[in-house]
């Protein structure tokens, strides 16, 4: 596969993981609860992608730097309405 196949599909990849936890943010602020939302996942999710933006400074890859810096946002504000709705 060519180069810019692997930079589209990387792409393709890094926005759907980004955004995949958005509806779950909305959901709780929404209906104002986090009954079914386990604070131990949430925090190692918010680990890894920080790891992750670690990797990608070292390789000095924009996408995965972004991608995951969105990642950590989301799941920030993920933390803080699970501990105010707690």
């Amino acid at each position: 596969m060519s180069h810019t196949i692997w930079h589209v599909l990387g792409t393709l990849a890094a926005l759907l993981t980004t955004f995949a936890f958005i509806p779950q943010v909305v959901r709780i602020a929404k209906v104002k609860s986090v009954k079914d939302v386990s604070v131990v996942t949430l925090l190692q999710l918010a680990l890894g992608v920080s790891l992750w933006v670690v990797y990608g400074i070292h390789l000095k890859s924009f996408i995965i730097v972004a991608a995951n810096a969105v990642t950590f946002v989301t799941l920030v504000v993920a933390l803080a309405l699970y501990y105010r709705y707690k």
